[in-house]
């Protein structure tokens, strides 16, 4: 199972909310690019100077051991940053031009940082990844770096309070959803039937899968106009805001672990999330406590679709040993690699095929992540969503806590957006 680490889940939550943005282009071919330098042959020597956030930083020496002992030329010195600090150290390393070879980049850090990166090689096949993993490692048509591990978010729900409620199957369509989370709150003595979120900073983010399965897009598709106040858009939005409107979720902000704490209790059995939440979850709730609720996918409308985070691994252009550089990042995608850094992290892999494993597939919740993962999406890789999200955000907390009609608020993020501009 997942045993993630909570302060690192809070970090990139603030660090995503500081700079949302992410990557996208609609391609399942091999990434690389063209006029990328090839990688040269042979073994990986020299030293190579890595960077990593928080519990990845700590944890990869000890992986990387196996990658030093096949290749005995080479050294990897890691050095382990505190997610807090990674942003801006990041930035500083940038403009002094100190920057290491190689990097653990989050997936809505990429169109900021990618005049930096190292283009990936054209022998490099991409297409063995999860489609949108691939997508977050690409701005404007190219790609940096590849897929190291991957997130998604899915529904959980307290299964023994379903039953309680006379709900026995796993909710498939927004009305499934609604109906579930009524029933928590009317039959099985939930206080609320669902947490989400209420216009803190990330709110957009959360209401993406929602907009997404709904049909909507955020861009038109060369991403030279922003499309946020579509039909499609304006539904998804009301149908969220329904939930504060009947009560049946709390318009006050979650903090801290009163979100692990309520579905405990059974105050408010129902939310989305992350994979980490498994493992937090099953700390508060203590032993047997995993056998009372499950997950399932997004609730669908036009489709089922969910947002994809996690990290990357990039190279800089001033990396000092970009072939070996390349070479561990190979080395970090292999499948058996990536199953072996999943059961020292819990860090799901952005590999598909190493969902076959049965520590994945034959795990009644983690299998569900996977389903999922075949089916996300990511925010436009531009240098303004961070603008963008942070006024949409505010138009969320509107919406929700003043009753703001959905369309009228994305006719103002509208106009907000086009002022100020693509960044292109």
């Amino acid at each position: 199972m997942i045993h993630p680490n909570a302060t690192k889940a809070a970090a990139v939550g603030l660090a995503a909310a500081l700079l949302l943005t992410a990557c996208g282009r609609d391609a399942t071919a091999p990434a690389g690019d063209a006029s990328a330098a090839p990688i040269a042959s042979g073994p990986a020597t020299g030293t190579i100077t890595l960077w990593a956030q928080g519990s990845e930083g700590e944890a990869l020496p000890a992986l990387l051991k196996e990658f030093e002992s096949e290749n005995p030329g080479v050294k990897v010195d890691v050095t382990a940053i505190p997610w807090d600090a990674a942003l801006s150290k990041y930035q500083t390393a940038i403009a002094g031009g100190t920057t290491p070879d190689v990097a653990q980049m989050g997936t809505t850090w990429m169109g900021d940082f990618s005049d930096s990166f190292d283009a990936t090689p054209q022998e490099i096949d991409a297409s063995t990844f999860f489609p949108s993993s691939v997508k977050s490692t690409e701005v404007q048509g190219t790609s940096y770096g590849l897929p190291w591990y991957v997130d998604t978010r899915v529904v959980y729900y307290r299964s023994d309070l379903a039953e309680k409620a006379g709900i026995t199957e796993a909710p498939e369509t927004w009305d499934d959803f609604k109906t579930l989370a009524k029933a928590l709150q009317e039959k099985a003595g939930a206080k609320f039937g669902i947490q989400l979120p209420t216009g803190v900073a990330g709110s957009f983010q959360d209401t993406l899968p929602f907009q997404w399965s709904n049909g909507a897009k955020l861009m038109n598709d060369d991403g030279t106009k922003w499309t946020l106040d579509t039909p499609e858009a304006a539904e998804a939005l009301k149908f969220y805001s329904g939930f504060f409107t009947d009560g049946i979720a709390s318009k006050a902000a979650s903090t801290g672990t009163t979100a692990e704490a309520s579905f405990v209790d059974g105050s408010a059995p129902m939310m989305i999330s992350g994979p980490w939440h498994v493992g937090l979850l099953n700390k508060a709730g203590g032993e047997g406590f995993a056998d009372k609720y499950k997950v399932a996918p997004m609730p669908k409308a036009k489709s089922s679709t969910s947002f994809v985070g996690g990290s990357n691994m990039v190279v800089f252009k001033k990396s000092k040993n970009r072939d070996a550089s390349w070479k561990l990042l190979q080395w970090l995608s292999k499948p058996e690699i990536q199953l072996k850094w999943y059961q020292a992290t819990g860090d799901l892999p952005s590999q598909e095929s190493a969902w076959k494993d049965p520590s994945l597939s034959a795990d009644s919740k983690l299998s569900v992540f996977g389903e999922q993962l075949k089916n996300t999406n990511n925010p436009p890789s531009v240098s303004t969503w961070t603008q963008v999200a942070a006024a949409a955000d505010t138009e969320i907390e509107q919406i929700v806590k003043a009753g703001k009609d959905s369309g009228e608020a994305l006719k103002s993020l509208q106009q907000t957006a086009e002022s100020i501009g693509t960044g292109k």
